[in-house]
């Protein structure tokens, strides 16, 4: 018998962490190590494809549900989701992990999102949506036949984010900013990305005139031309000096990458110093709405429909109406 997990009690078996990098480790022995990644969310996906054993799921215990979900929802979910859900799937563990999946009732989910809800009434939303999920899985997989626990529990109301970034608040961060999120607030508004698009911009993403981006959470591909002000800005990036290049385009002196928490950090400083409030993701809004035009703002952002730009848009600026007379 295996020893006891001193941490992460929850996490599927043989699949286990060493410094920054998680492992699938074989059940016999010897033990063998084989690397997965760094990510979690892409560990487990990988995980997943090792694992060829099937789970004895006699016990129908939503723990056993959630890892055969992980096992074969997750692959076919964009890197940004999978770690979204992996959050999300870690919260909802620590409470349902050992209940049979017959025995969560509705009032087990509503305890759950009020108790959940007085710290994040977005991620409890969020959760309950994956849990949600799981459950209509568990009925379709054979393990209950109950009807969904979600059903008829209602989320917490959301209000979406209506900040619109003036041309000189965008300056006024900028000028008390490092370089680096100089150039992540230049590449985020001249691109309509998201963040962490921005960061994982290549030198080899640059092909045949544009710049070539595959969007995380949707893992919608576009490429931007490179003209006008982005060229620019790309012409900056590759000729400030520094003592090493790496192959991103977002990187320091010494040619490292720059991380998620790095630009927030950065960017937050720079944020106080010019005593303006948006915040990183509100430059995407802006890109979208300077446009003037809906339909490029749709293709820049990679909105799958039309309705969804002009609401973007319309949030953050409003409808513009003629006067009665």
């Amino acid at each position: 018998m295996g020893r006891r997990r001193q941490s992460n009690y929850d996490d599927p078996p043989r699949f286990h962490k060493k410094g920054k990098v998680w492992y699938h480790v074989s059940g016999t022995l010897p033990r063998l190590w084989t690397k997965l990644a760094s990510d979690r969310a892409e560990a487990l996906r990988l995980w997943a494809q090792r694992e060829s054993v099937p789970e004895d799921d006699s016990t129908k215990l939503f723990s056993v549900v959630a890892r055969r979900y992980v096992r074969e929802i997750f692959p076919s979910k964009s890197i940004q989701t999978r770690k979204d859900n992996d959050k999300e799937l870690a919260n909802l563990l620590k409470v349902f992990a050992h209940m049979p999946i017959d025995a969560i009732a509705p009032m087990h989910v509503r305890e759950y999102m009020d108790i959940r809800g007085q710290a994040a009434k977005v991620r409890a939303n969020r959760e309950k949506a994956l849990l949600s999920h799981i459950f209509n899985k568990a009925r379709e997989w054979g393990y209950t036949a109950l009807q969904n626990p979600c059903q008829g529990v209602k989320g917490f109301k959301e209000t979406g984010r209506s900040r619109y970034i003036t041309d000189e608040e965008f300056d006024q961060v900028k000028a008390h900013a490092h370089f680096t999120v100089i150039d992540a607030m230049d590449l985020a508004l001249l691109t309509g990305q998201r963040p962490a698009d921005v960061l994982k911009l290549k030198r080899t993403d640059i092909r045949d005139g544009a710049l070539w981006i595959v969007q995380n959470k949707t893992g919608q591909r576009l490429g931007v031309e490179i003209t006008g002000e982005l060229a620019v800005v790309i012409a900056k990036i590759n000729e400030r000096p520094r003592r090493a290049i790496s192959a991103y385009l977002i990187q320091d002196e010494s040619g490292q990458p720059l991380t998620q928490f790095a630009l927030r950090s950065r960017f937050d400083k720079a944020r106080t110093l010019a005593k303006v409030d948006f915040q990183f993701r509100d430059i995407r809004a802006k890109a979208a709405t300077d446009t003037g035009d809906l339909a490029h703002s749709q293709t820049l952002l990679g909105h799958k429909n039309r309705d969804m730009t002009e609401h973007y848009v319309r949030k953050r600026c409003g409808e513009r109406v003629k006067p009665l007379r």
